[in-house]
């Protein structure tokens, strides 16, 4: 019994996390969304899986506990290893404080985290190792703010949980981890639509209470702290019971296999769901949002996709001139905003290069990001189709063997490399990325002296550059075209790049500096290049991944989603503007027909070039689907909501006409049913095909 006493704490919190889940599952079984009847095995197995999965679950989420409690002791501050320990405290607070750590490289508030985290932690340590008159009182407080936070984050959870059921009935999905991704407009919506500080109170109120009640029943733990041989006893029962959740917890999911929707929401364990959301990266379409006849949706798509068939993209693209195998190198730029160039307005000449090569290119004005991250940016980029609900193709598990624009480079006799100054780990493009036939040159293939400058997101620009000429030169040697996509990195948070290149300091962390130095670097990758003679029979495609910010005062505000594009071609350059709107998914396709290549697609993007080319334009958040088309926004939303708005342009006599991408967006009060099908049809379908597999490699 005394052994047994020492698990008293995860005792105590488990039996208050399962009385929270009895209750939640009561609740929303008779909920009014609920609209399902059961029978008694349906009962007996929402409440006996459940609490099976509960209890588990549970085990997993007292891990934090356990380290915490595993640790507690008295020997640690006796002389000299309390000493030892405090010196060792001191010096890393003094390190992170004074010296230049990874946490200053990416910048932000990250710095000042560490700091006070391990400030915290030198500071407790200290009171403990000189004040032992005091050590049982701050030990006490210790433990009952950890009970505090478990008891709060417990019944919040389940608060969240009958909320999220409220609005969407099932339990968490990935409109859940949307939530913590816009942190800023979840919480301002819930301070408009909800007594706050009442609510808070009485929570507060409410887990002060049983945290008192728990810790009054549990401080026998700290009273007599576990032998060094009863802390191995309770680890091996934990982690026993640790490895053991790990399997029972997906092997319960497997049983939410009803017929009844209702039978599995209600079954399933609200944490591990968000867990399998976060992981899965997927939101299913069909039963979030608003959809038509597969029939009615495809004949749609027939109209919008000429020459299509049946219930895919399939269609043959001809040219009428012989296919030009030049090397093609695409230029991804990190966050670069429209308005961060001069001709889009800007004042601060940050962008004096990529200016300079528009008024060479083939230019397009009038071009939309299709969403707010790098993942949708490479995903609209290789896979030229809509943003689906949910994360980027990029991230999901279902992501390798598509068909690609490598997989057209790649029948077309090219070497396809993608080349990230970071490690391609990062965003899972490692996997995308080598799972669909790409070569990959990242960090990891550099060498020290390769490396002249780097931060926390990888080596600087002016390094990629020159190791893209290498590669280039190396490929372009085997007397096969290549295909080289080069995603920059230097124009992201911390902002740091090597002093002495641009008139803004490398350590003055500034988006302006971020954007210059950017620009410079592609001056010199340009300059290198010339010197090549593969140089004149190289194609250049140069467009942002997404724009720097994407907050705005609705949903999907337009000039945050607007990014230059353009195409160079070296041996022909020419200025021309195509001021027609278009989506970030049509850059490739229309690169394909300058190529004048013959390939079956399966593309939703298109070749604006073509006199069938029906102007429109796709931009998205993780759940809001938009589609811009005859100055109609129109904006798809789970629970089968739908938002028009008509758009006016705001003139700006700065910014020539073809460059302004800042519009008034109006409620439209009369809906266009015309386009909000359209919009159904292009989310729909695109939705299906990826659910069903029909956008893979043949």
């Amino acid at each position: 019994m005394p052994f047994l006493k020492k698990f008293s704490p995860f005792y105590y919190l488990s039996l208050f996390y399962l009385s929270i889940s009895f209750v939640l599952r009561t609740v929303l079984l008779v909920h009014p969304i609920t609209q399902s009847s059961f029978t008694f095995t349906e009962i007996v197995t929402i409440y006996g899986f459940g609490l099976c999965s509960d209890v588990f679950v549970f085990v997993i989420a007292s891990g934090f506990l356990w380290l915490y409690l595993i640790f507690l002791s008295n020997s640690k501050y006796d002389k000299p290893y309390g000493y030892i320990i405090f010196g060792v405290l001191l010096s890393l607070l003094g390190y992170v404080t004074l010296g230049n750590t990874i946490l200053d490289e990416y910048g932000g508030g990250l710095p000042k985290i560490g700091i006070a985290f391990i400030g915290i932690k030198t500071l407790l340590f200290g009171l403990f190792l000189f004040l032992p008159q005091y050590r049982e009182r701050l030990r006490l407080w210790m433990f009952s703010f950890v009970i505090f936070l478990y008891v709060l984050l417990l019944l919040q959870n389940g608060i969240s949980e009958y909320f999220f059921w409220n609005e969407f009935g099932v339990k968490y999905n990935f409109i859940a981890v949307n939530y913590l991704i816009y942190t800023n407009e979840v919480i301002g919506n819930i301070m408009e639509s909800y007594p706050v500080i009442p609510i808070f109170t009485a929570l507060f109120i409410v887990v002060g209470g049983i945290t008192f009640f728990i810790v009054k029943r549990t401080q026998s733990y700290l009273v007599k702290l576990p032998t060094f041989k009863e802390k191995i006893s309770l680890s091996l029962v934990f982690l026993s019971l640790f490895a053991l959740s790990f399997w029972a917890i997906p092997t319960l999911a497997k049983k939410e296999n009803s017929t009844n929707i209702f039978t599995n929401e209600l079954q399933s364990n609200g944490i591990y769901k968000f867990y399998l959301a976060f992981m899965n990266s997927e939101l299913d379409y069909f039963k979030f949002y608003k959809t038509l006849p597969n029939n009615e949706a495809y004949a749609l798509l027939h109209d919008l996709l000429p020459g299509i068939k049946g219930t895919t993209t399939q269609r043959t693209i001809t040219s009428d001139s012989l296919e030009i195998k030049k090397n093609v190198v695409l230029i991804t730029i990190e966050s670069l905003s429209a308005d961060f160039m001069k001709r889009y307005g800007n004042e601060k000449n940050i962008t004096p290069f990529l200016d300079s090569l528009a008024d060479k290119s083939l230019e397009f004005t009038n071009l939309y990001a299709v969403g707010n991250r790098t993942v949708r940016g490479l995903e609209a980029l290789t896979l030229c189709l809509p943003p689906t609900a949910g994360e980027s193709v990029v991230k999901r598990k279902d992501n390798k063997n598509k068909f690609t624009t490598a997989s057209i480079f790649k029948k077309k006799g090219y070497k396809v490399n993608y080349l990230y100054g970071g490690d391609a780990f990062f965003d899972n493009m490692e996997s995308f990325f080598g799972g669909n036939g790409y070569n990959i040159i990242d960090k990891k293939t550099f060498t020290q002296s390769e490396i002249s400058f780097a931060n926390v997101w990888g080596v600087c620009d002016e390094d990629m550059a020159k190791k893209a000429i290498q590669t280039m030169n190396a490929d372009a040697k085997t007397g096969k075209p290549f295909f080289s996509h080069w995603m920059t990195v230097s124009n992201h948070r911390p902002f740091t790049y090597p002093n002495n290149k641009i008139d803004i300091p490398g350590d003055a962390k500034s988006r302006e500096g971020g954007v210059k130095y950017t620009d410079y670097a592609l001056r010199q990758f340009f300059a290198m290049a010339k010197k090549q003679p593969w140089f004149t029979n190289t194609i250049f495609v140069i467009v942002s991944d997404h724009c720097a910010s994407s907050a705005g005062k609705i949903e999907l505000p337009l000039d945050k989603y607007r990014i230059p594009a353009f195409i160079y071609n070296p041996s022909k350059p020419k200025a021309v503007k195509y001021t027609q709107l278009m989506s970030q998914i049509d850059i490739m396709p229309t690169l394909f027909g300058v190529l004048h290549f013959n390939y079956q697609s399966k593309f939703y993007g298109q070749n604006v070039l073509q006199p069938n080319y029906q102007p429109r334009a796709f931009i998205a958040t993780y759940q809001d689907l938009g589609l811009i088309k005859e100055q109609v926004l129109t904006i798809l939303s789970p629970k089968q909501k739908v938002k028009q708005f008509d758009l006016k342009m705001i003139l700006n006599s700065n910014v020539p006409k073809v460059y302004e991408s800042h519009y008034d967006e109006i409620i439209l009060k009369n809906p266009n049913q015309k386009l909000i099908n359209e919009t159904i049809a292009y989310y729909q379908t695109c939705s299906e095909i990826l659910k069903n597999k029909q956008y893979q490699k043949e």
